[in-house]
This record gives structure tokens, C-alpha cells and sequence, in this order.
């Protein structure tokens, strides 16, 4: 069992940056991939960013990147999304996610989940 706990979500304007933070706890975090995703009101989640154990290889969705960073410590068994140059359609629940083994990108694939955290970016 893993247990995912987010923060650093508000409202910020447009442009503006806000760093989320997830803090793991239980087995091994090095034995886990981890993933961001959101979902916006009325919409389907979404996979946002993931990062593998090692923290070697990160990965994007075309929507985010080049504004996203995803990061991990894992002596503090925290990853990171820094996100800067918001837009309104980033505007969701944030959550993190675990899984045991490789990266992948789809929502089914993982097996633990955060309670999520809202981001609102306004115009």
C-alpha cells in the first residue's frame, strides 16, 4: 500500500506558476512510477506528466509540455509539477499517482491515487 498526499494547488492568473507536490508514504517509494493527472469539470481524466523510479526519464502530454516539469526526491519521497505559464484550460483537480514497474500513461494502469488537489487559473 501507498499512500499519496498532494499540495500547492490555488488560484492563480493567467501566466502565473504554482509548484504541486505529492508526498508518499508506505513501501517503497523507489519501487514506483509516478504519474500527475486532472480532470476538469464534465471531462474524463487526463494524464498530465509521469516520471520513473529513478527519476532518469520523464514524460509529457503535448498539452503541457514545454510549460511542466515533473520531478522527484526520493529521499523525501515527494514528487513535484511545476507548472508555469497556466492557462484557463489547466484549470482541474490535480492528482498524483503510483504504480509498481514502468511508466505508463493511461489512468487504469495505476494502482494508488492521491485525493487531489484544484487548480484554478484565471483570464
Amino acid at each position: 500500500q501507498v499512500q499519496l498526499v498532494e499540495s500547492g494547488g490555488g488560484l492563480v492568473q493567467a501566466g502565473g506558476s504554482l509548484r504541486l507536490s505529492c508526498a508518499a508514504s508506505g513501501r517503497a517509494f523507489t519501487n514506483y512510477a509516478m504519474g500527475w493527472f486532472r480532470q476538469a469539470p464534465g471531462k474524463e481524466r487526463e494524464f498530465v506528466a509521469a516520471i520513473n523510479r529513478s527519476g532518469g526519464s520523464t514524460y509529457y502530454a503535448d498539452s503541457v509540455k514545454g510549460r511542466f516539469t515533473v520531478s522527484r526526491d526520493n529521499a523525501k519521497n515527494t514528487v513535484y509539477l511545476q507548472m508555469n505559464s497556466l492557462k484557463p484550460e489547466d484549470t482541474a483537480v490535480y492528482y498524483c499517482a503510483a504504480r509498481s514497474g514502468i511508466v505508463l500513461t493511461s489512468t487504469v494502469a495505476y494502482d494508488y491515487w492521491g485525493q487531489g488537489t484544484q487548480v484554478t487559473v484565471s483570464s
